[in-house]
């Protein structure tokens, strides 16, 4: 009897090949390209007696592991797993960790339930017809304990099938109650109003809305650019009324200080009024002889009248005697 052949270095080659792309397909999940290379195996095994000893204990080997790894599912934190049979959706929803299922019979669509965000460009019209453009950034997550729900009724793309619409939606709705200019002046409302939209919107399909924010209005240059002239206008009006109000003030500041020159003029007139009253009463006729005398020079006049002496010597007396 002739001892077996060793199979050529080229088929082994082949063989390692297609152990290889059994194992990529187990790793990555696909099935089909895992069913390929094990029928090619079982077609090697068949037509090659010589490598079926190794090929017997190669392909269970492989099928094994590719059982082992088809029913091992590992959630990662912040994700949350929806158990499928056969496409249905099962009530069971796996949280974080390590969970086993039926290999090729059941499958686990993993979702995010960490906080996301969506930002997304609005296009409406004011009150007043206006064309304004909102760009809206959204925090969200998914019920945690609801995402087989969310699968079952929206799938995997909820961002573009259920959030896009409900944002715009609720962008037309708060936007048409107010005018252009009211956009800007009360932002908060209006931000204030889309979230409640959304809230409600969203809450009915299990997504909770976390937070609203309007990052931008954009409105049409005719409307900016008469914006930015009503701005001009009134930072011109508020200039012309401080310095109304500058004016103002120091002409009080002016009339201010010529009442307090005119009442120094009356006061100063006054004390020189009462000086020269004081003057007057302290003035009398002996004084004035006294002076007259205090300036005589001893010579009597050379001619005389029948008028009064210039001196009346009777009253040098009293008056030294007042002196």
């Amino acid at each position: 009897m002739a001892p077996p052949k060793t199979p050529a270095a080229g088929f082994w080659v082949a063989v390692l090949f297609i152990t290889l792309l059994s194992l990529f397909a187990v790793f990555s999940h696909e099935f089909i390209a895992f069913g390929v290379a094990v029928g090619l195996l079982i077609a090697i095994y068949k037509h090659s007696p010589d490598a079926q000893p190794f090929l017997r204990k190669l392909i269970p080997a492989v099928v094994a592991l590719a059982l082992i790894v088809e029913s091992i599912v590992i959630i990662g934190a912040g994700e949350r797993g929806v158990l499928l049979t056969f496409g249905k959706v099962e009530d069971a929803v796996f949280g974080e960790g390590l969970h086993f299922k039926i290999p090729y019979v059941q499958s686990v669509p993993v979702f995010n339930v960490k906080t996301q965000k969506y930002e997304a460009l609005a296009t409406a019209a004011s009150k007043d017809l206006q064309d304004v453009k909102t760009t809206v950034a959204l925090n969200f997550r998914i019920s945690s304990d609801m995402v087989n729900k969310v699968y079952q009724t929206i799938g995997i793309d909820y961002e573009n099938i259920v959030i896009a619409p409900a944002i715009q939606e609720s962008v037309k709705a708060s936007t048409a109650g107010f005018n252009a200019e009211e956009l800007i002046t009360q932002r908060p409302v209006i931000k204030q109003k889309i979230e409640e939209s959304l809230k409600e919107r969203l809450g009915e399909r299990n997504i909770i809305v976390e937070t609203v924010s309007i990052t931008d209005f954009q409105f049409s240059p005719e409307f900016s650019k008469a914006i930015e002239q009503k701005q001009v206008a009134q930072q011109l009006a508020l200039k012309a009324e401080r310095d109304l109000d500058r004016i103002k003030i120091e002409a009080e500041q002016l009339r201010t200080q010529a009442l307090g020159e005119a009442d120094a003029k009356v006061t100063r007139a006054k004390a020189e009024t009462e000086a020269l009253k004081l003057q007057r009463d302290i003035i009398n006729e002996q004084l004035l002889r006294l002076r007259a005398i205090e300036k005589w020079d001893g010579i009597l006049p050379k001619v005389t009248g029948a008028a009064v002496p210039f001196i009346d010597v009777s009253t040098l007396g009293a008056v030294n005697s007042s002196g």
